[in-house]
């Protein structure tokens, strides 16, 4: 199932960061894309496209969430806060072509936890990470893996 719901994720996610951000903002230079969106009236940054569809999931559906972390979060939010979030994290960077998977118990609750390598597909990932004031690294190339997408199920 997890296998499944990544392949939807990272599509849309590579769909919106090529087709949407990096050709509006990098090749036709029309509109920028600011974590300040709103206020600058730009385009969503992928992360946070990504955190919104996470978030309106979460209003209706309880039998998944999914989040995208990092080693090396620009918005502290989005950094581990388990064992096995760290762990799936550290092993997609090392093993970016395989998923992690890991089973967990949060505040008793047993969960099939999933890590999936998310990597820069597009010139505005690397720029933007780069680039950025907060940013705790500055050394991305395309193809490279920044983060991961955390996809966790309860047990039964």
């Amino acid at each position: 199932m997890t296998d499944a719901l990544h392949a939807v994720m990272a599509a849309d996610r590579t769909v919106y960061t090529k087709l949407i951000v990096n050709r509006l903002q990098n090749d036709e230079k029309v509109l920028k894309a600011s974590e300040h969106w709103k206020d600058e009236k730009a385009l969503v940054l992928p992360a946070q496209m990504f955190r919104y569809g996470a978030e309106e999931v979460a209003k209706t559906n309880k039998s998944f969430s999914y989040s995208l972390l990092s080693l090396w979060p620009i918005n502290k939010q989005n950094a581990p806060r388990t064992p096995a979030e760290k762990e799936g994290l550290q092993y997609v960077v090392d093993n970016p072509a395989k998923a992690f998977y890991k089973e967990e118990t949060l505040a008793g609750k047993k969960y099939f936890t999933a890590v999936y390598a998310d990597r820069a597909v597009a010139p505005a990932c690397v720029t933007c990470h780069n680039d950025h004031k907060d940013t705790p690294r500055s050394d991305f190339k395309i193809g490279m893996t920044m983060g991961g997408v955390v996809i966790r199920v309860p047990g039964q």
